[in-house]
């Protein structure tokens, strides 16, 4: 067992992954990013509340429950943006290509002449792609 964090992972699938690793720190890095950005979007909200609040009274409850709010959306935006960029990293490391020079290799047509009919493809299994250590690519 190789342990990853707070995780224990099989040999088998270590060996398998060699990034594991570094993919497991970016992820951690960004959810800490997304909780760093939480507690400081919700004392910036709430300290431009309380300067609104000289001119415009509310209660506290709701200065509050904006500045929550506030920096729970800032957070979830910077950390789906921070844990895109670490699924971007892990397909380049298991691959060696960016999603985008995947993308554009997958999405290359084929012909007309070479698709199947709709009766042959119940019959005919699709070719499966795999990566350097044996993984399934999609």
């Amino acid at each position: 067992m190789v342990t990853l964090g707070l995780r224990r992972v099989e040999d088998e699938v270590a060996a398998k992954h060699p990034a594991l690793q570094q993919y497991a720190a970016c992820q951690s890095h960004a959810f800490l990013k997304g909780i760093g950005t939480f507690l400081a979007g919700s004392g910036a909200a709430f300290a431009v509340q309380k300067l609104v609040n000289r001119k415009v009274p509310y209660s506290l409850q709701w200065s509050l429950l904006l500045a929550g709010a506030a920096g729970s959306l800032t957070s979830y935006v910077v950390t789906r943006a921070e844990t895109q960029k670490c699924s971007d990293f892990w397909i380049y490391l298991e691959t060696g290509k960016s999603p985008q020079e995947l993308a554009m290799a997958g999405g290359v047509s084929q012909p007309a002449e070479d698709l199947p009919s709709p009766e042959d493809r119940g019959k005919a299994a699709l070719p499966v792609r795999r990566n350097k250590y044996g993984d399934i690519v999609e």
